[in-house]
């Protein structure tokens, strides 16, 4: 028999109050369909009433959980700090912020003040110190570093490159996992010798527009950083996307200056905290700023894709005409050379492989990276700087470039590249002492022991070739500038990863010989017609180590002509 009630007599809610307490019912009767007490408490015994816990249960169980949570992150915590404080490093000396304050300087000071750190707590070269509530790990020897960057498994970038993503989205530099593999796979090719043959014309015509500046600056004290750094960035903006920036000429370029106030702010954000998180980058007016260059910067760029896709279509139709006519070995002997971005377009098949936003993410990615404008303004300042500290070395290299070139002022060739053997030893002795990347990070994806010590998985290690190249152990005397340490029989025993400028293992950079061309074309044609000398002393300059490894001051020089018989 079905219970039956008149929603007008007895609500809902009374109803409901009647069913979990019989002894509380109170009802009005109705005759035509009376409700049967005995009945509703047959239909619910006793027993269920029990089941449903009271507030105070609740509360207790809800506690206990709580504590039972805190409680396990807290002894995970305790055995984190326990595991990483058996590496040797500067002690945590407030809770939270850890030994941040052995931080606490200026820029200047950090690579001096690191490599203290080493030689005060480093018994492996590993060195482990708190930032904030992390542990971060530092390697300095080329055990360590064989370790880190010999290994296939740890690819994976710090969270220190998320700031370049709004930037250079996740291209070869920051990309990981299939995504980088695929990348890299595909990119190898675009360096082969044979392209790269392409791009020497380009090097030698900036060259030539940076020796007519420095003509104007001969008996002069000045700095050359500024113009290194223009000369390389209109070869690298030629070199990736075939169009002229002219930085040389145009200092006030749109473009040029967001190149320029963009890698500030990605600087900046590494090396300030509360700006690190993007919901409060965007409370700065720094975010407003990084908006408008990105504009400008992927304007460009994207304007750029499209006018060369449509200029490689045009050289198809015509390849397709010539093809078809006798004129077929002319028009090969006259094939346009590529820029990276064309080369990018191609493998594109069309979208298929690549879209136009992975073409810009790679050709950005280049012009900051492969061995970009910045990395190599460094390397050829830095070798400048030494060489004009160095009467000696300054004069060996005059006698090899006399000796390749004679008193011609022709350009340099592939075949010159070769014969320049010296100064490609001071180059690489020059970023011995002062690597264009000074800082390296990957972040582990799995507990890994490295010189003896088990680094926990998720920790940032980080690589510091300023300190590797200064072991003692394969460069005697680390802090002399001595190009000889490149000769064959002074390195064919040397550790692989002993020195590291380009990095090394799988990840390792993908345009070092394109950068090495560029350096030694650049380097040849300055010294071929100044006399250089420097204005500062290694131990008297200050060093910045942000992305890129620059003196604070400049690179102070005077220049003489030398002269032309």
């Amino acid at each position: 028999m079905w219970l039956s009630v008149d929603p007008q007599i007895i609500p809902p809610k009374e109803l409901v109050g009647m069913i979990l307490d019989v002894d509380a019912i109170k009802f009005r009767a109705n005759p035509i369909n009376p409700i049967n007490i005995n009945m509703i408490s047959k239909i619910i015994p006793d027993h269920f009433y029990r089941l449903f816990p009271n507030s105070l249960t609740i509360g207790t169980a809800f506690v206990s959980v709580i504590l039972c949570i805190i409680g396990t992150a807290l002894y995970r915590r305790y055995k984190y700090f326990e595991r990483c404080n058996k590496i040797p490093g500067p002690p945590a000396q407030i809770p939270l912020f850890g030994s941040i304050t052995e931080f606490f300087l200026e820029p200047e000071g950090y690579l001096p003040h690191g490599l203290k750190l080493f030689r005060t707590w480093s018994k492996n070269s590993v060195i482990r110190a708190w930032i904030g509530p992390l542990a971060l790990f530092a390697v300095g020897s080329a055990e360590g570093v064989e370790v880190v960057f010999g290994s296939s498994k740890m690819i994976d970038k710090s969270r220190e490159y998320n700031f370049l993503h709004p930037w250079l989205a996740t291209g070869l530099l920051t990309s990981t996992g299939r995504k980088w593999h695929q990348r890299r796979k595909l990119l190898t090719p675009t360096f082969h010798f044979k392209i790269l043959e392409d791009f020497v014309h380009v090097f030698n015509e900036q060259s030539v527009v940076l020796v007519e500046k420095l003509n104007e600056k001969i008996a002069q004290d000045f700095d050359i950083f500024p113009y290194i750094t223009r000369c390389t960035l209109d070869v690298i903006c030629e070199t990736a996307m075939g169009r002229h920036v002219n930085a040389q000429n145009n200092t006030d370029s749109e473009y040029v200056t967001a190149i320029y106030k963009m890698t500030r702010i990605v600087q900046t954000r590494q090396t300030r905290p509360w700006l690190q998180p993007d919901w409060l980058f965007r409370l700065f007016p720094m975010e407003a700023e990084q908006r408008r260059c990105l504009s400008i910067l992927h304007g460009f760029t994207d304007h750029m894709i499209r006018e060369r896709k449509i200029e490689q279509k045009q050289r198809q139709k015509d390849k397709q005409k010539q093809s078809e006519s006798l004129l077929g070995d002319e028009y090969f002997s006259k094939k346009p050379r590529l820029a990276f971005l064309d080369l990018l377009i191609e493998a594109s098949q069309d979208g298929k492989v690549l879209s136009d936003l992975d073409i810009r993410e790679e050709v950005d990615t280049f012009i900051v990276t492969y061995q970009g404008h910045d990395t190599t303004a460094a390397a050829i300042s830095w070798s400048l700087f030494l060489i004009g500290n160095h009467p000696k070395v300054q004069e060996q290299v005059s006698e090899e470039l006399t000796r390749v070139f004679g008193d011609s002022d022709r350009q340099v060739t592939m075949a010159d590249l070769s014969e320049l053997k010296y100064l490609e030893c001071c180059i690489k002795e020059a970023l011995r002492l002062y690597p264009s990347v000074p800082l390296m990070a990957r972040e582990l994806m799995e507990d890994t022991t490295i010189c003896g010590y088990d680094i926990p998985t998720g920790s940032t290690v980080m690589v510091v070739p300023f300190i590797v190249h200064r072991d003692p152990t394969y460069f005697p005397d680390p802090e002399i500038f001595k190009p000889e340490r490149f000769f064959p029989e002074n390195s064919q025993s040397r550790h692989p990863y002993a020195y590291v400028p380009f990095s090394a293992g799988p990840r390792n950079c993908i345009g070092q010989k394109f950068a090495m061309m560029e350096e030694k074309i650049i380097l040849a044609s300055v010294l071929r017609r100044f006399h250089v000398k420097a204005l500062d002393k290694p131990e008297n300059i200050a060093v910045l180590a942000e992305i890129i490894l620059r003196p604070r001051d400049g690179v102070r020089l005077h220049l003489t002509a030398k002269i032309q018989k």
